[in-house]
């Protein structure tokens, strides 16, 4: 088919289908409640609030003639395809969520050990200590320390219990942590 007889946005939803989802393939999405409800929250603001005022202003440019050279509809337009393109993002991301709770009750035996929404404090040879906080990839904060689960370091320490030392491998090496803490607490959001 002739590229100019294709809709632009068709080329835009092939881009977003193709695009490789850092979740590894067959498992669930998992989040803490907070990053959970943060993204119910912007897709909920999304179809309840936004989308509906961008729809109202395309129709009211849509009718004061000639679309071709009409700033709001073409704007309009391109933000409302926007808006569709995140609230489809939002809608597979939240449908394969699996809700962990870092607070929920682990066993005794079990408490030490790091597993997803567990905040750990590690450190390294030179005797730095960084505090880390393992959650969704969807919630991703490095200013206050949340990493992906599927990140090196995570994968690094999940499994592992207070007092081990493990080995991260990044590109400019390995690294030997020792974990001097592992806590489970309720995590900020927002």
């Amino acid at each position: 088919m002739n590229k100019a007889f294709t809709r632009e946005q068709d080329g835009e939803l092939d881009d977003e289908l193709d695009t490789p989802s850092p979740i590894p393939a067959g498992t669930r999405n998992y989040m803490t409640p907070g990053g959970f409800a943060r993204l119910r929250g912007e897709l909920t603001q999304l179809v309840d609030r936004e989308r509906p005022e961008v729809v109202a202003t395309v129709a009211w440019a849509a009718g004061n003639g000639d679309r071709s050279e009409n700033g709001d509809y073409i704007y309009g337009k391109k933000r409302l395809r926007e808006i569709d393109r995140r609230i489809r993002f939002l809608i597979r991301r939240l449908d394969n969520a699996e809700v962990v709770d870092p607070l929920a009750r682990r066993d005794e035996d079990n408490a030490e050990q790091v597993f997803f929404g567990a905040t750990v404090t590690v450190s390294n040879s030179r005797r730095e200590q960084r505090t880390v906080s393992i959650v969704g990839i969807d919630e991703i904060d490095t200013e206050r320390g949340y990493i992906s689960w599927v990140s090196p370091m995570a994968r690094a320490l999940i499994k592992a219990r207070e007092g081990d030392t493990v080995t991260l491998s990044t590109p400019g090496g390995t690294e030997q942590l020792e974990i001097i803490a592992v806590r489970y607490e309720p995590l900020a959001t927002g």
